[in-house]
């Protein structure tokens, strides 16, 4: 019995964003169509360390792959450690036998199915004329989301605008993001002025308290509220959930760790406010964006059905390329 090891190198070639959305799209149609089996995260928060870890088991019937992600979440890495935020492992099992397969970097895979997914939302719940982005934090997540928006939108952004809490930060990924995708991308010193008058709003911070206030945002925006995945975390204004069409990825894990979950905690909102799942809208079963005057917000808490797809698609390529290392420890 051989298992596949493929590290983070290895599989950075591999895969384009435009693959990724395409097998993250081709997920979230099989839970649509109740083709998946996926409990919710499990948890274990360290509150000493003010981090978590997340265990995410996942079985697309449909496709026919199996696999499970542990990933932890240390948002004081990154200064403290020299750490990435998010660091994960994905183990890749064969559905018929449960033996494991490969071996994998679940830190880029996590980056680049979050970044694919928020393109996917924009896809179904924004205007079709959008064309200024406004990004809350300019960290990993926020390059992700940029570069899936970009794939999804075609050539027709405008204007960037970006804000984080350190200066630096917005200037490295002005810096780079233009290069990298050719766009404008200017740089705010605060949150109010990086996201009037925006038709995409994406928040990508580790917030417990809210960022984006309901005065700023204009009728028909659409926001990707992509960094509250856990309790208690929380980037938007209750007042802006009150009066959208809210789509979660999965209803009963936003309800317990995604942006919805602290104004339904305080009775601000309640469960039914809650519109649709993502999955519904990408099968047909409810309407996206029906007026341009809507303000949609995607809630985005991860899943792993959007892990064990695009770990499978690089399993795939890493195979027929003979990428990797093979060892047996069984």
């Amino acid at each position: 019995m051989r298992i596949l090891l493929l590290k983070r190198e290895e599989i950075e070639p591999l895969l384009s964003m435009k693959e990724v959305i395409e097998v993250v799209e081709e997920a979230f149609k099989e839970k649509g169509l109740g083709l998946t089996k996926m409990p919710p995260k499990l948890y274990l928060i360290v509150n000493e360390y003010d981090g978590d870890f997340r265990v995410m088991p996942a079985y697309l019937k449909g496709l026919n792959i199996m696999g499970v992600k542990i990933v932890s979440v240390y948002p004081k890495n990154p200064l403290q450690y020299r750490l990435p935020t998010v660091i994960a492992i994905i183990e890749l099992m064969d559905p018929k036998t449960g033996a494991p397969l490969a071996i994998m970097d679940g830190t880029l895979i996590t980056t680049l199915r979050t970044g694919a997914v928020g393109g996917i939302a924009v896809k179904y719940l924004a205007r079709k004329d959008s064309e200024v982005i406004g990004i809350i934090g300019a960290g990993t997540q926020a390059r992700s989301q940029l570069v899936a928006i970009n794939e999804v939108l075609k050539g027709r952004i405008e204007e960037v605008r970006v804000y984080d809490v350190r200066r630096e930060s917005s200037e490295r990924y002005q810096k780079e993001m233009s290069e990298k995708l050719d766009l404008d991308i200017r740089v705010f010193d605060n949150p109010k002025d990086a996201v009037l008058d925006a038709d995409i709003i994406v928040t990508t911070t580790p917030s417990r308290k809210p960022i984006i206030m309901k005065d700023w945002i204009k009728k028909g925006v659409h926001i990707n509220a992509i960094g509250a995945d856990a309790p208690g975390k929380e980037e938007l204004d209750p007042m802006i959930l009150k009066d959208a069409k809210i789509v979660v990825d999965d209803y009963e894990q936003a309800v317990h760790s995604g942006e919805v979950n602290v104004p339904i905690s305080k009775g601000i909102i309640s469960k039914e406010n809650i519109y649709a799942e993502l999955s519904e809208i990408i099968t047909g079963a409810k309407a996206g964006r029906v007026t341009d005057k809507e303000i949609t917000i995607f809630d985005s808490t991860g899943l792993a059905i959007q892990d064990v797809s695009t770990a499978w698609l690089a399993y795939k390529k890493a195979v027929e390329s003979k990428i990797g290392s093979w060892i047996e420890i069984f």
